[in-house]
């Protein structure tokens, strides 16, 4: 058996995160000490670092949640598993399309911004920015 300090040193992961994955019911202590101190057995180790790398692939604790059921569900398959990691591909596909397209709108207003020594109040940057307010929609 493993306190939540062992837990998190061979995790390195810090106490207070399995305390917030034990509260976000990704965890749980297998039993507990008489004084209360958590013990979590080889199995919660393993589990701390599928969710570590779950979230290194991207996935949100929710969608972790949802995979550690999937897991555990007897009638579930691979292809369940591999369409949520294509849906979870794509979205973070989207998100570098967005964030490129940002840079790129940075990079204009950088690009325009001919006059380091402007006053602020003549700043093209804070103009463009100005004027493109009554455009986003």
């Amino acid at each position: 058996m493993l306190t939540i300090g062992k837990l998190a040193a061979l995790t390195e992961t810090s106490t207070d995160t399995l305390r917030y994955y034990e509260r976000e019911g990704l965890i749980e202590p297998v039993d507990r000490t008489g004084s209360g101190y958590r013990l979590y057995d080889k199995g919660s180790e393993r589990r701390i670092r599928f969710i570590r790398q779950a979230q290194h692939c991207g996935f949100t604790l929710t969608e972790i949640r949802d995979l550690l059921v999937l897991r555990n569900r007897d009638a579930a398959c691979c292809g369940d598993v591999r369409n949520r990691a294509i849906e979870k591909k794509l979205q973070l596909e989207n998100k570098i399309k967005a964030m490129k397209s940002m840079s790129k709108a940075l990079d204009r207003l950088i690009a325009d911004c001919a006059n380091e020594a402007q006053p602020v109040a003549d700043c093209t940057i804070i103009a463009a920015l100005e004027q493109a307010v009554g455009r986003v929609h």
